[in-house]
């Protein structure tokens, strides 16, 4: 999202924004990068209208246009934009700690999920990451499996009751059951009547992230998601503390109990911002990537019948759990998912700040400037991925992935932001391949192509059309 980060947002925003952030890097004078190659659009709007309409093509034309290193100006405020794998490593390594993401994200994301771990730097990332890593240790993983088999289990089984052919739009099915299954793997708990409430709220604070009006002002995107915000903290805040009481092995209990390295709890505070952060992740971007693969398996029946047959071996038969200690056999599953990301990352772009002044590719980019990699290029380049636009998932066999740059592909980000909860996203995909692909044949109409919104989070605009037709033991679909 760093093609749309206001990092001059309305002036009562920014105000309260650096003074709460006396730390932050002051903002670097724009004439300092009139020797970058790049564009500032229109008066006013810049290039944000461009972005907006059609962010995959702006960023295509700009590349082509001014090469590897450029400018542009979007919500008012000049940024440069680096491409390739060397420079997704240097900035998300970042050997010599020239970039904050705190400043790059806070922009966008301050009002709505202030201090989570996205948005930390440095000492302060790794003391909470590692008070948080204890939620994703193998015993409280082997739990989360275990209760993922169970809910996504049931939930399909209600996906086609008639026994016959259903046509469904699968994006908001699969969005409900990732509320659910977070809610449960998360939260210990089933979601009762403030589930609609909650999905609201998360919808609403991720559209407010790429709103253009950056004041809560009532109405507008961001006064929802402040509202939405608001209604989390308090209803978090009150499971935090039952949770405190009388833990269970649920993931917002061992967030609960987290300890910082003197032995003391986590503020009660930033357990629930973490808590809010990462039921967002859950629930959205793991939606977008289950509808993305989803999509592309319908339209290469070969491999939905190559990863049915997978989860067939490895389970033991249809609609069987799969075992946690069974992940790493589904093999072809987590290469097929690997597939989708590239072709369609659910956080295409990421911001960064400069700290101090540094060279890249013989471009001097002083301190203060919002810097951005983007990823989704990278996935696209053919220096990378021959033939990017077809899918392929055996891109990601072992020997194929040891030839290519480590930064070519990073879905989950990199250095010391890597997504924490990346083995718990892949867990779930996998555990809902093995239940879906072996429930259900998945088809679409002859020819059918969604359209896409790529902001804030990827999602087919018609929800995804899709037609579930149950399987039956004898039914050559099963074939691999």
């Amino acid at each position: 999202m760093a093609s749309l980060a206001p990092d001059r947002p309305a002036n009562a925003t920014r105000l309260h924004t650096e003074r709460a952030n006396p730390h932050w890097t002051r903002l670097g004078d724009e004439a300092a990068l009139d020797h970058i190659p790049g564009e500032d659009g229109w008066p006013v709007v810049g290039t944000t209208l461009s972005v907006l309409a059609d962010p995959t093509g702006f960023g295509n034309r700009m590349a082509r246009t001014y090469g590897p290193v450029h400018r542009s100006r979007t919500f008012g405020r000049r940024q440069v934009t680096l491409l390739g794998a060397e420079a997704n490593e240097l900035v998300l390594f970042d050997r010599d700690k020239l970039f904050s993401s705190e400043q790059g994200w806070g922009p966008v994301l301050n009002l709505l999920f202030p201090r989570g771990l996205m948005l930390l730097d440095f000492e302060a990332h790794r003391v909470d990451r590692r008070a948080l890593s204890v939620a994703f240790k193998p015993d409280a993983m082997r739990h989360y499996a275990d209760t993922l088999n169970a809910g996504i289990a049931t939930a399909l089984t209600g996906w086609a009751p008639s026994g016959a052919p259903t046509a469904m739009r699968f994006y908001p099915a699969i969005k409900a059951l990732t509320l659910d299954t977070a809610a449960t793997s998360f939260l210990g708990l089933p979601l009762g009547p403030e589930a609609d409430a909650l999905n609201k709220a998360f919808v609403d604070m991720v559209a407010a992230s790429v709103g253009a009006v950056r004041r809560p002002l009532p109405f507008t995107r961001m006064g929802k998601g402040v509202a939405g915000r608001k209604m989390m903290v308090a209803y978090f805040t009150k499971l935090l503390r039952q949770r405190r009481d009388a833990p269970g092995q649920d993931m917002f209990s061992q967030f609960a109990l987290a300890t910082r390295e003197d032995g003391a709890l986590l503020e009660e505070s930033r357990v629930v911002d973490h808590m809010i952060f990462l039921m967002m992740a859950a629930h959205d971007t793991i939606t977008s990537s289950a509808t993305s693969l989803v999509w592309l398996l319908a339209r290469h029946p070969e491999w939905q019948h190559k990863l049915r047959a997978e989860a067939l071996a490895v389970t033991g038969g249809a609609g069987r759990p799969l075992a946690y200690d069974d992940l790493g056999r589904m093999e072809l599953t987590e290469m097929a998912f690997k597939e989708a990301l590239r072709m369609v990352p659910p956080v295409p772009t990421t911001p960064r700040r400069a700290l101090r002044d540094f060279t890249y590719m013989g471009f001097c980019i002083p301190a203060g400037t919002p810097v951005a990699i983007n990823g989704a290029a990278t996935h696209a380049d053919p220096r990378y991925w021959p033939e990017p636009d077809v899918f392929d998932p055996l891109r990601f066999t072992p020997d194929n992935a040891a030839k290519r740059h480590k930064y070519a592909w990073i879905p989950f980000g990199g250095g010391a932001h890597m997504c924490i909860g990346l083995h718990f996203a892949t867990m779930q995909i996998k555990v809902l391949m093995a239940h879906l692909l072996t429930r259900y044949a998945i088809g679409i109409a002859p020819g059918y192509e969604p359209a896409w919104q790529a902001w804030p989070i990827p999602k087919p605009k018609d929800g995804l059309q899709v037609t579930l037709t149950p399987l039956t033991v004898d039914d050559s679909r099963f074939a691999g």
